[in-house]
């Protein structure tokens, strides 16, 4: 993929693809980073989140803040979940 290096502003771009999508995703921005360019992403996925040497921000009652990828809630939250799905999914039935 030959993309112009550059400053990109992605907004949840995970919110229609499938798993093995947001992996392919995550290549390509790999890819663009290695040719000089810069991306700022707000996501909801934790696999984009893993992107490796990203600069994670959180933003919560304390404003924005830096956290580790494993300390911050999308990773943190997503764990729990799928480690114990009954917790959360007894409310609904």
């Amino acid at each position: 993929m030959a993309v112009e290096p550059g400053l990109y502003i992605m907004d949840e771009p995970e919110s229609a693809l499938s798993f093995d999508s947001c992996l392919m995703l995550l290549q390509i921005m790999a890819d663009m980073r290695s040719t000089g360019s810069q991306i700022v992403l707000a996501t909801h996925s934790p696999i984009l989140a893993a992107m490796p040497h990203a600069t994670v921000l959180q933003l919560d009652a304390d404003g924005i803040n830096p956290v580790s990828y494993e300390h911050s809630d999308l990773v943190t939250s997503w764990r729990s979940f799928l480690q114990t799905p009954d917790r959360y999914l007894r409310h609904l039935t």
